[in-house]
């Protein structure tokens, strides 16, 4: 199949998903699209089109929002309670919760750094984070809705929980990274674009297993978003690995060596370990994540044959 032809389907999945949010068959529709075997909104990456950053940046910018306020009126909040959700992923939704509202702590960190000041980057960040922010409220009021009562500062709470050391390392990080420069930029992408799929793909695992109609109708336009996000990334980090042997052997040994699943270091490891064990048990859960998050790594400049990712990943999800 060609390129064109890819992005042309991957388009229409996208429009429809966005058609069906305004009528009563929303949540077949996402049902149906969740159950494919290829991603939604992921088949981008292969695409050629992008030639420029700001082709990128035109791009993301004419994505309509998924969670229109239209959407988000849709669901049938006082009917999440009348359908059962299995207590093993009360943690998971947590987990996502914290983690989608840690994008404002990642957006001020990433801000510090000679990425943030980066135009193209920088105009994203401010639209991505809003989006990731309201990703996080609307998982808290489901949690609210199915009973597990969070509290009204669950923010803060979140937050008092980041530790310390967590802190202390993002502005080191700072530091390490203001000498390489725009050099920079593309390990900043490339971790970004896993952690993007990653999430992604664990909202897709998440509805399949959790088999709650609401929290898969919800999740399924998270995942939409999700999906444009890390075609953002996906395509800034193919641009910036492109343009110097230097950034793609930087970024190749950043991941190698720092990477950890998202959320570890901001959340303790075993809260990491239990989230990804929960969607990607197993050695079937072991080659969805190769199949979805890992072999679209090894696609990107400078990144073939890296093993890494499923390396990290592999002793948790197996044990």
């Amino acid at each position: 199949m060609k390129a064109r032809d890819i992005l042309t389907i991957a388009f229409e999945q996208h429009n429809r998903i966005i058609s069906a949010q305004k009528s009563s068959s929303a949540a077949l529709v996402v049902k149906d699209l969740l159950c494919k075997n290829w991603p939604i909104g992921l088949l981008l990456e292969d695409s050629p089109l992008f030639e420029t950053d700001n082709d990128v940046l035109d791009w993301y910018e004419r994505q309509p929002r998924a969670l229109s306020k239209e959407f988000v009126d849709s669901i049938a909040w006082n009917d999440i309670k009348d359908h059962p959700l299995n207590p093993a992923f009360i943690p998971v939704l947590i987990y996502m919760r914290d983690i989608e509202y840690f994008t404002e702590m990642y957006y001020r960190e990433l801000l510090r750094t000679p990425t943030g000041k980066d135009p193209v980057i920088r105009k994203f960040m401010d639209r991505w984070s809003i989006e990731e922010n309201e990703h996080a409220n609307l998982l808290n009021r489901f949690l609210n809705e199915a009973g597990i009562q969070t509290g009204d500062r669950w923010q803060d709470e979140a937050r008092a929980r980041v530790p310390r050391r967590y802190v202390i390392e993002s502005y080191l990080l700072d530091i390490a990274a203001k000498p390489f420069g725009r050099y920079f930029h593309a390990a900043h992408m490339v971790w970004g674009a896993i952690n993007e799929i990653t999430t992604l793909q664990g909202y897709r695992r998440l509805a399949q297993l959790a088999g709650h109609p609401i929290l898969e109708q919800l999740l399924g336009a998270i995942i939409q978003e999700e999906s444009i996000h890390s075609n953002f990334y996906w395509n800034l980090a193919r641009l910036k690995l492109s343009q110097a042997k230097f950034s793609r052997d930087l970024a190749r040994f950043i991941i190698g060596k720092f990477w950890t699943p998202v959320g570890q270091g901001a959340k303790p490891e075993h809260e990491t370990n239990y989230v990804v064990a929960t969607l990607f048990q197993g050695p079937t859960g072991l080659d969805i994540f190769d199949r979805t998050v890992a072999s679209r790594i090894e696609r990107l400049p400078g990144f073939a044959g890296f093993k890494a990712l499923s390396e990290r990943v592999a002793p948790i999800v197996q044990a």
